[in-house]
C-alpha cells in the first residue's frame, strides 16, 4: 500500500527585492548617503539565512504558517487620516498634555504637532525620513550604527534596507523637558509595513514618551518588521512607554535595543496585547558606570495568539543595575515564551541584576515557556533571577464565588491582583488604567 510522505514547509523570506529598495529610495527623494546605506543593508540581508528552529534564539517560535503573498507585500498610503485611529489612543496618556504627537496610518504620516516649548529647546520630533533631509549628521550618526545594527539578524537588517516610516526623536545635551513625546503607528489594510524609532537623549538630557503599536483585526495575514533604538547619553533620564495592540492577523518581527551611559536611567515599559504572532527581542547595554535600567511588562495571549519575548540585560561597566519584571495571562490555546539573559562582562563588578518572569493559565491548553540565564564573567555581581508558572487559583476563585462574585468578576480580580506588582513599577495612572482596560477586554473575550 503506497504511504504518503509528509512534506515539511520552509521558512520562506517575504517576496521582496533589491529593486523595492531602490524604488522606495527613489520615490520619496532620499539623501544618497541614506540610498548607499538602504542598499548595503539589503546586501546584509541577502547574505544571512531565515532563522528557523534549528536556532536557539528561534528554537520556539515557528512562523511557516505566515502567508507572504499577502503579508509580504509592501504597503503603501490610501488615504487613511488621523481620525481613523481610535480616539481614545490619540489622547495624552502621559499626562493631560503632551508635548508633541505624530502619526502614522499604513507608511504615511498623517498628523504632527509639537509645542513650541519643546522647539524652543532644541527638541526635534519628526518623522524619520525628514531627519534624514533636514538634520543628516544626526541621523547618519545613530541610524542603525550602535543600537540594532543590520548584522543584529535577517529582520533587523530587512528593517535598515527596506523601513517605511520611523520617528525621531532627539533631545540636546542638558535640556529636561516635561512635555511628553506621543507616537501611533496604524495599519489600516493588510501587507508589510516596516517601522523604526530612533530615540536620542545627549548628555543630561530627560523625556518621556509613549509609542503606540495599534490595528484593527483584519481576514488576511500582515507583517510589521520594527527596530527600536534608545540611546541614552550619560546623566540622561528616558521613560519609555511601548503599547501594542495589533490585529490578530498580524506577524511581528521586531529588534529593541537600548544603550545607557554614565550614570544614565532607563524605565522601560511595555504592554503586548495584540497580534498573531509576536517575535520580539528586547535589549539593554548598560554601557556607563552607574547606569541604571528597569524593564517592566504586561502581556495577555488569548485565542491562538503566540508571544515570544526575548530580553537581554547587558553590563558593561561596573556599578550598574538592572530589573527586569514581565507577568502575563495565558487564555484559551495561546502560548508564550520568555526568554531571558543577564551578562556581565569582564571587569563588570559590582553588577546587580535581576530578572522575574510571572505567568498564570487560564486554560488546560495554553501553554507558557520561561527561560531565565545568567552568563557571569566578573567576580563581583550580585545577579538573580526568579521565575514561576501556574494554573489560575481555582480555590480562590471559588471562595470569591462563595461571597457572591460570578465566575467573571472572580477571575478578573484574581488577575487584577495577579498584576499589581508590575503595574505598581508604573509611574503613569492613565497607563495603568489603559493596560487593565486591554486585561478586562481580553477576559470578557471582546479581542
Amino acid at each position: 500500500m503506497a504511504t504518503r510522505r509528509r512534506v515539511a514547509r520552509e521558512f520562506q523570506a517575504p517576496p521582496l527585492s533589491r529593486a523595492d529598495v531602490e524604488a522606495l529610495s527613489e520615490r520619496h527623494h532620499e539623501p544618497d548617503w541614506l540610498r548607499q546605506a538602504r542598499l548595503a543593508a539589503w546586501d546584509q540581508y541577502e547574505s544571512m539565512p531565515m532563522p528557523t528552529t534549528n536556532d536557539e534564539p528561534w528554537r520556539r517560535t515557528d512562523y511557516r504558517h505566515i502567508n507572504w503573498d499577502s503579508a509580504g507585500v509592501l504597503l503603501a498610503a490610501n488615504g487613511g487620516t488621523y481620525e481613523d485611529i481610535p480616539a481614545a489612543n490619540r489622547q495624552p496618556l502621559l499626562g493631560e498634555v503632551q508635548g508633541g504627537m505624530l502619526a502614522f496610518v499604513d507608511d504615511r504620516l498623517v498628523h504632527r504637532e509639537v509645542d513650541k516649548k519643546l522647539a524652543d529647546r532644541g527638541v526635534i520630533f519628526t518623522d524619520l525620513r525628514t531627519a534624514a533631509a533636514k538634520y543628516p549628521e544626526l541621523a547618519q550618526k545613530h541610524l542603525m550604527t550602535h543600537a540594532v545594527t543590520p548584522e543584529t539578524g535577517k529582520f533587523a537588517a530587512l528593517n535598515a534596507a527596506l523601513w517605511t516610516h520611523g520617528v525621531f526623536l532627539y533631545v540636546p545635551r542638558g535640556q529636561s523637558v516635561t512635555l511628553p513625546a506621543h507616537s501611533i503607528f496604524y495599519t489600516t489594510r493588510p501587507g508589510a509595513t516596516l517601522g523604526h524609532i530612533l530615540v536620542v537623549l545627549e548628555d543630561g538630557a530627560q523625556i518621556d514618551y509613549l509609542h503606540e503599536n495599534l490595528s484593527p483585526t483584519l481576514d488576511s495575514d500582515s507583517s510589521f518588521v520594527g527596530v527600536t533604538e534608545l540611546i541614552i547619553g550619560d546623566g540622561a533620564n528616558l521613560r519609555f512607554v511601548n503599547l501594542q495592540d495589533w490585529g490578530h492577523h498580524v506577524y511581528e518581527f521586531s529588534h529593541q535595543r537600548a544603550r545607557v551611559g554614565r550614570d544614565g536611567q532607563l524605565d522601560w515599559i511595555t504592554g503586548q496585547m495584540g497580534g498573531r504572532l509576536v517575535k520580539a527581542f528586547m535589549e539593554i547595554d548598560l554601557d556607563g558606570q552607574g547606569s541604571w535600567g528597569r524593564m517592566s511588562a504586561v502581556y495577555f495571549p488569548d485565542g491562538k495568539q503566540f508571544m515570544d519575548l526575548d530580553t537581554q540585560q547587558n553590563h558593561n561597566a561596573p556599578h550598574t543595575t538592572s530589573d527586569l519584571l514581565f507577568k502575563g495571562v495565558l487564555k484559551d490555546q495561546s502560548r508564550s515564551v520568555w526568554q531571558g539573559m543577564i551578562k556581565a562582562l569582564p571587569g563588570a563588578q559590582k553588577t546587580d541584576g535581576f530578572q522575574a518572569n510571572r505567568t498564570m493559565i487560564m486554560s488546560s491548553e495554553a501553554r507558557a515557556d520561561s527561560i531565565p540565564g545568567l552568563e557571569i564573567k566578573a567576580d563581583d555581581v550580585r545577579c538573580t533571577h526568579a521565575s514561576a508558572t501556574g494554573q489560575i487559583d481555582d480555590e480562590l476563585v471559588f471562595y470569591l464565588m462563595t461571597r457572591g462574585l460570578p465566575r467573571e468578576e472572580a477571575e478578573k480580580l484574581v488577575v487584577d491582583g495577579f498584576f499589581v506588582p508590575v503595574l505598581d513599577r508604573i509611574p503613569f495612572e492613565n497607563v495603568r488604567d489603559r493596560l487593565m482596560a486591554y486585561v478586562e477586554r481580553k477576559l470578557l473575550g471582546q479581542a
